[in-house]
């Protein structure tokens, strides 16, 4: 195997502005630019994920692997695979600059053939990883066991119909609670990729529910007997493998966890295109995840509106994230979450430096993204709209309604006395997105000026 794998990459990616023809290089990220008095690097919190980038070969349901993964050729060593592994994915990381990765277990440590091998194994790949991490500074954002992918868990892992895959499934996520508290992982997420039903014929939703909640207590009081500082996460999804999962969005999870006392103890990782297929914009659950107080994390991509299914593409819409940025960062941004690149290449893009290309992409199309949420911040125009919109919950009515003073048949008396007589007033949607579109506007314009004088300055 290369012992230099990106060997066409022979440097980190630079910064080359919006002039730059050179593809390799950024054309808005710039770790250390102040935005609003934070660097945008702090702002982003950007994390490259280790399973689709490194641990899938580029297969579909119609055909096998087209990637160029060396590490994934089922003759090798599984020790000497998962060295090359990690020996790439650190190599790709430093190169692009990022200062976040996220994996699960069974992406850098293959099972083996006791739980006991398994357990030794991922022990093993745990000190490696931590060894590279020292070496590059790279840290963890988060890690997770993978409870979806072995037979074991067809009918899912914390809802399975039998408590002795229930049983695998806290002993895996035990482990990697663990290797994520070692490695000084700042969350840990729980994805129930098949925690749902296909068919309602052989299924008791009560009793998986129950089921789940109490997996999920289980995994809190292990995160405080261990001493683990880290957030805990759950990333919802509507279906896909399974027809309905119990996680299905924001509004499903919150009360879930209201109903079995668990709300302090989770919060959420949201990701695009999860958010899509629930029928919901990614504004929509940014917005209200962070309204419930439960805004943990994002998994950054996008789905094909053409496909039915979580085709987790690489984001190339500041149109589409720069609302859902600008929630994040008006209510104060990132505490232990970031932007995570839950992304698949594309299957026809066989090269080796396509990987750089497609987060290059993703990362400067977060970047702008952020600009525009900063220039809707300071121009102040859609907070001043909105808190004008609620205006009369400040006057007396309004707050002897919150304040629980007003009861149905006094409101009602005043109504038919003629003393309370609404007129309508205009939600200025157009408006609203017109402010929008300005603020997209104004930084290309202001990225253009600022261009254009670095030219005039390197010709002086």
């Amino acid at each position: 195997m290369d012992q230099d794998f990106f060997a066409g990459v022979p440097q980190r990616i630079p910064f080359g502005g919006l002039d730059s023809t050179d593809p390799l290089a950024f054309k808005v990220y710039q770790p250390d630019r102040l935005v609003l008095g934070k660097r945008m690097e702090d702002h982003l919190r950007i994390a490259v994920c280790l399973w689709h980038s490194f641990n899938w070969p580029g297969s579909d349901v119609f055909g096998i692997g087209t990637f160029d993964r060396p590490w994934l050729d089922p003759r090798l060593d599984p020790m000497i695979a998962a060295r090359a592994k990690l020996d790439a994915a650190f190599e790709f990381l430093t190169k692009l600059g990022v200062p976040y990765f996220c994996f699960h277990d069974r992406d850098v440590a293959p099972e083996g053939k006791t739980w006991s091998e398994t357990q030794r194994t991922l022990e093993t790949v745990v000190d490696q990883i931590a060894g590279r991490m020292d070496r590059t500074g790279l840290r963890l954002l988060w890690g997770t066991a993978n409870l979806f992918s072995h037979p074991r868990y067809a009918a899912g892992a914390a809802t399975n119909p039998d408590p002795e895959v229930v049983a695998v499934a806290a002993a895996q996520v035990r482990s990697m609670l663990d290797a994520t508290k070692r490695l000084g992982g700042e969350n840990y997420v729980l994805w129930g990729g098949r925690e749902g039903y296909e068919t309602l014929l052989n299924t008791d939703l009560a009793h998986e529910e129950q089921q789940l909640a109490r997996f999920l207590a289980m995994v809190a009081n292990y995160k405080h007997k261990i001493g683990f500082k880290g957030t805990l996460l759950i990333e919802p999804k509507p279906q896909e493998p399974t027809k309905h999962q119990y996680d299905y969005d924001v509004a499903a999870i919150r009360g879930f966890l209201e109903r079995h006392d668990l709300a302090g103890e989770y919060r959420l990782n949201l990701e695009v295109n999860h958010a899509t297929l629930a029928g919901h914009s990614f504004h929509h659950e940014v917005a209200a995840a962070i309204d419930g107080g439960v805004f943990g994390s994002i998994d950054a991509n996008r789905g094909d509106p053409q496909n039915g299914w979580d085709t987790d593409q690489f984001p190339n819409s500041v149109d589409e994230l720069s609302l859902a940025v600008y929630e994040i960062v008006r209510s104060g941004g990132f505490t232990t979450g970031g932007f995570n690149f839950d992304t698949k290449l594309r299957r026809q893009s066989l090269s080796r430096d396509d990987l750089f290309h497609a987060h290059i992409g993703g990362i400067d199309t977060l970047a702008r993204s952020l600009l525009v949420a900063a220039a809707l911040i300071e121009d102040g125009e859609l907070e001043r709209l909105r808190t004008e919109r609620y205006v009369g919950w400040s006057g007396e009515l309004g707050r002897s309604i919150l304040g629980g003073n007003a009861a149905l048949d006094l409101l009602s008396v005043r109504v038919l006395a003629g003393e309370i007589d609404p007129q309508p007033v205009s939600g200025r949607q157009e408006m609203l997105e017109n402010v929008v579109n300005r603020a997209i506007w104004s930084v290309d314009r202001a990225e253009a000026r600022a261009g254009a004088s670095v030219g005039v300055a390197g010709r002086s």
